[in-house]
């Protein structure tokens, strides 16, 4: 495995978010220096600070061990989509910018027949629009189910708990921007 560079990870995540080296390190109980020096690659942390970290950044913890291989390009040819997420999760996630470095995200989400992104509702620091492509969608956010499909659009604010499931026998594609970035 080549070098991951994790606190190079930490530091633009963390800039990502505006969020200053000292408000992180009071959030994760760490002194600033040291957190400086993780951020800076000096200092190795710890799996339980990285899940702090993690926690407090509001992004998984797998994403400060993924090989970074996005480009510096600007187009992203077809077929040529970073995939996002975990390995073996039903719904595909498929980054449409050529990296994750900009201040927003664009991706497509590709959900299986009877699927769903998850059991639970997640929020995320980032207001998010949606467009379906393909098929339909049921959309909770918060106590609420709306049912999208295709060319129907929606908004979702900033840290709204929701999920995507897809009731139907087709697959469903759904367009999706995300900013600032939090996948």
């Amino acid at each position: 495995m080549s070098d991951i560079n994790i606190g190079e990870k930490v530091r633009n995540i963390r800039m990502s978010k505006s969020i200053g080296l000292r408000e992180l390190a009071k959030e994760v109980n760490l002194s600033p220096s040291l957190l400086s020096q993780i951020e800076t690659e000096n200092v190795n942390p710890s799996i339980n600070t990285l899940k702090t970290i993690a926690k407090a950044l509001h992004v998984p913890l797998y994403i400060f061990f993924q090989e970074d291989t996005f480009t510096d390009e600007l187009i992203v040819r077809k077929g040529n989509n970073k995939t996002l997420g975990r390995p073996g999760e039903e719904v595909e996630y498929l980054l449409l910018t050529p990296n994750r470095r900009g201040q927003i995200e664009f991706c497509i989400m590709k959900i299986p027949p009877e699927k769903s992104s998850g059991d639970t509702a997640y929020g995320h620091d980032g207001e998010e629009t949606a467009y379906v492509l393909s098929g339909a969608v049921e959309v909770y956010l918060n106590e609420s189910q709306f049912m999208l499909e295709q060319g129907d659009a929606i908004l979702i604010p900033p840290l709204t708990p929701h999920r995507w499931v897809n009731p139907n026998q087709h697959p469903a594609e759904v367009i999706f921007a995300v900013t600032p970035p939090s996948f």
